[in-house]
């Protein structure tokens, strides 16, 4: 199998993988492999067979891997890969920073906006001693809603311009994502260089001393206010007819009619934060208010079905007063309290409850406050971001079109677990679960410029979409699609004087090569 192996090699060249994992972590002249060279071949693995490190030494056996990186699959045991791992793993922020440099400046990406997040991976494993300096798998909040599970999490910064993650970082377990903001914007600063920097991130980019330290350093900022910030009763003031409409159309839209279409208004004013200390300086920040009548419509349904799930919870229960299950009015009370929280009526939900003194059996009575319900009902849709960007840079419009792009870094995160197949982590200690993360991160980094190029190639000739790229069909490229078309090209390995052999790919795998720029015959 070749597959997409020599577009990977090649796309490794440019961001010069090899060249800076050896220049940090050489290796003795007499070793057969340096650690540059298994670092490629692990990019390589991730992206066309993903599958447990103990297997990678099988599939370089049965893929090209000695045509197309020069390395011989009999030395890639688990052994020599774990020493890889281990090398690497010290100069981890030194490679993310500057393999991410390499691929701005090889691939001309736009680093002016660059969108911020944290995801969760799963591991299999206690862990119950980790190696101090890197991160830890520790218990938190996990994405994948295992909590029985330790975890080690992953911060993403991807770019505006063709959703590429020009840097990454791993953190503990259990680190909380406020905390990580100032470190992630100073090494972003460090790989924008001198260019204004806009960050934006989801509400955990909100503190006031994160606000502060990009106030002072000259970042800019957008990210929604969470209910801490801006309270619900604010969001409750404003009002659909005095806000302004925004010409934006959610990806989920694009294909349906103008009347199905979602709907956005938005409206400004300013707010004040306050630091902890009397010495600290008042913020002054733009809010925005933001109206989606999707969101509306969707927490409106969402309440429509809590509340008619409390009630049949509700009769239930009195069906069953006096019986085994509610035979005192303690019984009664402790499960109208559950049903409260678990379906998240508590606030509108009144309930008495008491003992009938001719049966001796419990009573119940309830309601729903409607007036509590109403003020509920009066904040659906409706969202702040709170910014320091200038009026005059961007007005209240651009700024939301400017937050809608944070779906691209969950968009890769996605294909963090997805097409790359990282779903539960095993390794010996932490050392290298860190230095697998950063494989798989410059795995994730290919995966996107080989989306982005294709796209740009195809923007060039004014076309959006790859012929029989999906079942036949033509498709909007997106790595994995790419990856799949490529997946079937084949080698006929050299024998004696005659060189290897690349059988005829189909036209579509040679549209994809054409437009990638790459000669499947170019091998190493």
């Amino acid at each position: 199998m070749l597959g997409a192996l020599p577009v990977v090699a090649a796309f490794c060249s440019r961001l010069r993988i090899r060249e800076l994992v050896d220049a940090a972590c050489p290796v003795r002249d007499v070793a057969g492999l340096t650690h540059g060279q298994v670092i490629e071949v692990l990019v390589a693995n991730r992206l066309t067979s993903p599958a447990p490190l103990v297997h990678v030494q099988e599939w370089a056996r049965t893929w090209a891997v000695g045509e197309a990186f020069g390395v011989d699959p009999e030395s890639l045991n688990d052994d020599r890969i774990g020493r890889a791992l281990d090398a690497i793993a010290p100069h981890l922020d030194h490679l993310a920073g500057s393999v991410g440099l390499a691929a701005i400046e090889a691939f001309g990406i736009d680093v002016g906006r660059l969108h911020w997040d944290l995801t969760s991976i799963s591991l299999q494993g206690d862990y119950e001693q980790a190696e101090p300096g890197f991160a830890t798998p520790k218990f938190g909040h996990p994405k994948d809603r295992r909590p029985d599970l330790k975890q080690i999490q992953a911060g993403l910064a991807v770019s505006s311009d063709g959703a590429v993650p020009v840097f990454h970082r791993a953190y503990d377990g259990g680190a909380g994502e406020v905390s990580q903001v100032i470190g992630a914007m100073q090494a972003l600063q460090r790989l924008a260089g001198p260019q204004p920097m806009l960050m934006i991130g989801d509400s955990k980019l909100i503190s006031y001393a994160n606000l502060a330290a990009m106030t002072t350093d000259g970042v800019t900022f957008i990210a929604p206010a969470s209910k801490t910030y801006v309270k619900a009763e604010v969001l409750a003031r404003q009002r659909l007819d005095q806000a302004q409409a925004v010409d934006y159309v959610a990806a989920r839209d694009a294909g349906k009619d103008a009347d199905r279409r979602g709907t956005w208004h938005v409206a400004e004013d300013t707010m004040t934060l306050a630091g902890p200390r009397t010495k600290d300086p008042i913020l002054t920040l733009r809010r925005i208010f933001v109206h989606s009548s999707a969101r509306a419509q969707a927490a409106a349904t969402a309440r429509a079905k809590k509340l008619q799930r409390a009630r049949d919870d509700l009769a239930r229960l009195e069906r069953g007063l006096g019986g085994r299950h509610y035979p005192s009015e303690q019984a009664v009370a402790d499960r109208v309290t559950a049903i409260g929280r678990a379906r998240r009526v508590s606030t509108c939900l009144t309930a008495v409850t008491g003992t009938d003194p001719a049966t001796g059996k419990p009573t119940l009575t309830w309601n729903f406050d409607q007036n509590a319900i109403d003020a509920e009902a009066a904040t659906d849709g409706w969202y702040a971001l709170l910014t320091n960007l200038a009026p005059d840079t961007a007005d209240a419009g651009h700024l939301l079109r400017h937050y809608k792009g944070q779906e691209a870094v969950e968009r890769r995160h996605q294909a963090f677990k997805g097409p790359l197949a990282v779903t539960h982590l095993y390794l010996k200690n932490n050392r290298r679960i860190n230095a697998l993360i950063t494989v798989i991160c410059l795995a994730l980094l290919i995966f996107c410029l080989i989306e982005r190029q294709v796209r740009h190639a195809l923007t060039a000739q004014d076309k959006t979409k790859v012929n029989g790229l999906y079942a036949g069909r033509p498709a909007v490229p997106t790595g994995k699609l790419i990856l799949d078309a490529l997946a079937g090209i084949r080698l006929i390995p050299g024998t004696g004087q005659s060189p290897p052999t690349i059988p005829q790919p189909t036209d579509l795998q040679l549209h994809l090569l054409d437009l990638l720029n790459i000669d499947p015959r170019d091998l190493r």
